[in-house]
């Protein structure tokens, strides 16, 4: 009797237990991946901003708000004197302005949430793109055509490398000579 509920556990229970398990697994890691990558992300934030109007339909460059992108590896979120610049006069009566307004007035900075983020451990220089002609959509996606700026692709090490590795492939706009990033693990992790 003991044998036939140990072959019974053997032939049936267990490659059962192993198949639930694996195709848990698998659904899992394919229906989380684009949360694990941030491809999605759009966090609601503390003031409504449209960048199909700001950068698409009035044309105004990345590089006004996000100052410094061109000097430092980092892009810089802008802060409520920025923004204010314009709206001193534009739009003053929007309650997303006044909300802007507000910060303003207390001197407090702008809560802004992240939305593109590579991992802690990794470098990643804004300037060394910029300045070698990579325009910010080829990362950003096309934030002319976003009312609510969302991840679009994804900042894992295999995608980077894709790029360093093909760039015209990721890059076809670019016309004249690409040059292949660098692939080296201590251009990435310092």
């Amino acid at each position: 009797m003991k044998k036939t509920v140990l072959d019974y556990a053997l032939k049936v229970k267990l490659p059962f237990t192993v198949f639930i398990i694996l195709t848990s697994f698998a659904i899992t890691y394919f229906v989380a991946k684009p949360e694990r990558d941030g491809v999605g992300y759009a966090p609601e934030q503390p003031v409504k901003f449209s960048h199909r109007l700001h950068a698409g339909d009035m044309a105004i460059d990345c590089q006004y708000c996000h100052t410094s992108v061109e000097k430092s590896r980092h892009a810089t979120i802008p802060s409520a004197d920025v923004c204010m610049n314009c709206h001193a006069v534009a739009k003053t009566d929007s309650p997303e302005i006044v909300k802007l307004t507000q910060y303003y007035k207390e001197g407090k900075p702008i809560p802004w949430k992240r939305i593109h983020r590579v991992p802690e451990y990794a470098y990643f220089n804004h300037a060394s793109h910029v300045v070698n002609g990579i325009d910010c959509a080829n990362c950003h996606g096309d934030v002319r055509e976003m009312d609510i700026i969302s991840q679009v692709h994804s900042f894992t090490m295999g995608s980077c490398l894709d790029c360093h590795r093909e760039p015209q492939k990721r890059m076809p706009q670019m016309t004249g000579k690409l040059n292949n990033g660098p692939e080296n693990c201590n251009a990435c992790h310092r």
